[in-house]
């Protein structure tokens, strides 16, 4: 029989974990009762994708405000440290700010303009273009950015986000620039808030002679006082569990889905793939923000997940080398080409416009958007048929 189906993506309800939960029986079992009950037939290939809330929920990955402090007081000699690009967020940032704070120590809070790493805009960018003003070597006080943004707040959530984080962090300063070595004008010891750009604007702190920089993924690398940590990612990719709490990224990811590969394996002999997943790796088209404030999209998967696709484009063919053939005849020269394909189709032609990203970051970016952020109750997605293509029945 043809086949009229191709990739699915299906949302799985799990029980509310809690601390202490077994998260590879739990997901185990919602699978399997999903598919039990739900007629869906396990093959090789297809993905089971876990939220990464998920699994550090089980964990118990969490520290508190004052631990969080206390790592911060132990890496920092100074009296005042610098907090430089920090994305704009509640979620994300304002309690990791509470907890610097809580060191005792003044911050100078050093954010981008007009919009932060991902996207989050501080000031209307037409207000900011009609000013004069030159966003890649102007420093700007609290005042005079005032003077240009007046009250500005978050399109989406509605915050003024300065003055937030002045209400964070009471013994701060809040500067504006965009030039990574201008933080050294007011301090030379710097925590680096921002996540894709860290390690490069670490280096050039370092090469202009800073006397201490860290990152957020420096932070909590190790426990404080019974704390959780990421020995990898540190403090990125955590976010806000209660105003004294901070959930941190999962840890040992990669033993988790190693585990329950073996289990599926056991159960159904199919070669199932698995991966925790994150944020996914897509930009709002209205609020410009990019979603990603993950320092990767998948923690741990397996290596059948490794690498990029490999396609051709069919429309490209189509349009070009089959466009004088019958519908039949294109279909079936179609099908065989795809099946006879090389792997490695990099600038060739016929994959002119295929997207070779990452396919942990293409399957996490469907997983997030299939799963959603808030009640659906569904962190695990099962996708089936991903690797298939169009000369697969």
């Amino acid at each position: 029989m043809q086949r009229y189906i191709g990739t699915v993506s299906m949302g799985v309800r799990a029980p509310i974990i809690k601390k202490g939960d077994d998260i590879v029986e739990v997901v185990f079992d919602s699978v399997n009762n999903a598919v039990e009950n739900h007629g869906i037939k396990i093959k090789d290939k297809d993905v089971v994708c876990i939220t990464e809330s998920l699994v550090a929920r089980a964990q118990g990955n969490y520290a508190s405000v004052d631990q969080i402090a206390k790592d911060i007081g132990e890496k920092f000699d100074s009296d005042e440290i610098a907090i430089l690009f920090p994305i704009l967020s509640r979620n994300r940032f304002s309690i990791l700010l509470k907890a610097f704070a809580r060191s005792g120590k003044k911050l100078h809070i050093c954010l981008s303009y007009p919009h932060d790493e991902v996207g989050n805009s501080i000031i209307d960018q037409m207000d900011l273009f009609n000013s004069g003003i030159n966003p890649y070597t102007d420093v700007l006080s609290e005042e005079e950015f005032r003077g240009l943004a007046g009250d500005y707040r978050h399109q989406f959530t509605g915050i003024d986000y300065i003055s937030l984080y002045k209400e964070m962090a009471l013994n701060s300063e809040v500067h504006f620039f965009n030039n990574p070595t201008d933080v050294l004008k007011f301090t030379d010891q710097v925590l680096v808030c921002s996540i894709h750009t860290r390690n490069i604007i670490k280096k050039q702190l370092k090469n202009s002679g800073a006397k201490k920089v860290y990152t957020l993924a420096d932070i909590l690398t190790e426990s404080v006082d019974g704390s959780g940590y990421n020995k990898d990612y540190g403090l990125l990719g955590s976010n806000l569990a209660t105003d004294e709490l901070v959930k941190l990224f999962p840890k040992d990811g990669q033993e988790i889905v190693d585990k329950l590969q073996s289990k599926f394996k056991e159960k159904y002999n199919k070669e199932v793939e698995v991966m925790i997943y994150g944020d996914g790796a897509f930009k709002d088209p209205v609020g410009k923000i990019w979603e990603l404030a993950d320092p990767v999209v998948s923690p741990a998967y397996t290596k059948g997940l490794v690498g990029t696709p490999s396609e051709l484009k069919i429309k490209y063919i189509a349009d070009n080398e089959y466009k004088d053939l019958s519908d039949e005849e294109m279909t079936d020269l179609m099908r065989d080409k795809i099946s006879k394909k090389n792997k490695d189709l990099m600038g060739t032609k016929e994959s002119l416009g295929t997207t070779p990203r990452q396919i942990t970051d293409l399957l996490g970016s469907l997983s997030d958007l299939t799963s959603g952020s808030g009640d659906k109750g569904t962190p695990i997605v099962l996708i089936k048929g991903y690797f298939d293509n169009y000369a697969n029945d």
